[in-house]
């Protein structure tokens, strides 16, 4: 990926951290956008530090993130060897290592603006189109979701046509294989420790 730094993901995951709230009918594209304006928001109040936008934004980012669905596709076929439990801590841990990795980065937020290509849509899917304007270059960002209900709901987000789902799962996968998913779960949670012990200043 070009642009390897965690400013873009960042994005991904604020961008459609607000539920804000929508007509009933309103597409996977229009969601976003009203989504991403009330983020946008948040990001630029100067009277709010980075631990008050964290407090705000952490409860609403899984309001909109399918994290069950993810989590599936994550672990790919090790998802279906795994126990009830197995499946169920796997969820939590990996809610809270996007929480944590994402929200963790607020300060790096520096005026970004998001424009919106487009929206296909086909049955429960839709995968909606932007591009996030830096000041040197364009950064394509594809949204991927699912309907629920009356929601579109993110189930993975592909940057620079790098998939944020397969990612993970070519790392998880790779320590399943080794140690198993105990082992994976111990060095998901002292990620998350690591991560928010550095989060705590500001």
């Amino acid at each position: 990926m070009k642009h390897a730094n965690f400013l873009y993901p960042l994005l991904v995951f604020l961008l459609l951290a607000v539920a804000a709230p929508v007509c009933a009918q309103a597409g996977p594209q229009a969601q976003l956008k009203e989504t991403v304006d009330a983020v946008l928001a948040v990001l630029r109040d100067g009277g709010l530090g980075a631990a008050a936008k964290r407090e705000r934004i952490s409860p609403l980012v899984r309001a909109r993130f399918d994290f069950p669905t993810m989590a599936q596709w994550v672990l790919g076929p090790q998802w279906r060897q795994a126990s009830a439990t197995e499946q169920e801590r796997f969820v939590v841990l990996f809610s809270d290592l996007l929480e944590a990795t994402y929200i963790g980065r607020i300060d790096e937020y520096s005026g970004e603006e998001v424009v919106f290509v487009g929206e296909q849509i086909e049955d429960r899917r839709a995968q909606v189109d932007t591009k996030v304007m830096t000041r040197s270059a364009e950064i394509p960002i594809n949204y991927r979701l699912v309907s629920r209900g009356e929601d579109w709901l993110v189930f993975d987000v592909i940057i620079e046509n790098v998939s944020l789902v397969r990612n993970y799962r070519s790392s998880f996968s790779e320590i399943v294989r080794r140690e198993g998913m105990n082992g994976l779960f111990a060095q998901m949670e002292q990620r998350i420790s690591e991560l928010k012990a550095g989060g705590k200043a500001g």
